[in-house]
């Protein structure tokens, strides 16, 4: 067995405001290849780069993705949007991940069904680099806003539209942690004055790349579901959601009607209550 980190490391995280600092001293002493190595990894960590991106990875859904500084790290959170993505995702599917960021949902998709035809993109060309790496051959990985990027070919095709799009409003990104907000791209959380700038363009776009009876799933705070769920509506979508109170985690599951079943009988998409 590794022995433990030592008390001096442990204090110097703590010192730091690493809440965690024994479970974190102990990945940083388990990366690093010697003494200098963990020195480098500690620096960096206490100076408040996240830890995800010291290591080079983030645990999600029980895989590690690579993550890289500058590349918005895979949340906990968003697990309950993977699950859910997953849940409702067919073997051989065309699946779309937009604002992909490091392809964190992509690869938990990937990992369980390796038939899909999947395109993941992201506005940063930082982030597709990181998402291109650890999807490599199972994905088509593109750079651009939204839909711009997507073949034409795929219009009305697909089958499961995710997204982790950035939703926190502009004011409340100064209260987020410095980790977050001082390391992590602007573009990855600023979702504009009520945090659904970026979502209402998803939403309205969607019913052009949707096939039918398939469905828009993203993230957003329980607050903002009633501005989503009229968003939703709108677009001629059927608004659902769930949550994971613990995890403090909200996902919309949004359906295109389909033509046999539509929106209200019982091969239509399911309601989900918050």
């Amino acid at each position: 067995m590794p022995s433990p980190p030592p008390d001096t490391l442990v204090a110097r995280l703590r010192a730091a405001g690493c809440v965690y600092a024994e479970d974190e001293a102990a990945l940083l002493t388990g990366a690093a290849a010697s003494p200098a190595a963990l020195e480098d990894l500690v620096r960096q960590r206490v100076a408040g780069l996240p830890l995800e991106q010291v290591l080079g990875w983030a645990e999600f859904c029980g895989l590690r993705v690579a993550v890289r500084p500058g590349v918005f790290v895979p949340r906990r959170r968003t697990e309950l949007l993977a699950r859910q993505a997953l849940a409702s995702t067919p073997s051989g599917a065309v699946v779309v991940e937009l604002c992909c960021g490091a392809g964190a949902i992509s690869l938990v998709l990937t990992s369980a069904r390796a038939d899909l035809e999947l395109y993941a993109a992201d506005l940063d060309p930082v982030a597709v680099a990181c998402a291109a790496d650890n999807l490599r051959d199972r994905a088509t990985v593109l750079v651009g806003d939204l839909y711009a990027p997507l073949p034409v070919r795929l219009r009305r095709r697909v089958q499961v539209l995710v997204v982790n799009a950035p939703y926190v409003p502009t004011t409340a990104i100064a209260l987020m942690p410095p980790e977050a907000r001082e390391h992590e791209p602007s573009v990855a959380l600023d979702g504009g004055g009520d945090g659904l700038d970026v979502l209402r363009r998803v939403v309205a776009g969607a019913p052009d790349w949707l096939a039918p009876g398939g469905r828009l799933l993203f993230e957003c705070s329980e607050r903002q579901l009633l501005g989503v769920s009229a968003a939703v509506r709108r677009a001629g979508l059927v608004p659902g959601s769930c949550r994971d109170r613990e995890a403090e985690a909200t996902v919309v599951v949004a359906g295109r009607p389909s033509r046999l079943s539509p929106a209200g009988s019982r091969g239509g998409p399911r309601r989900l209550r918050p």
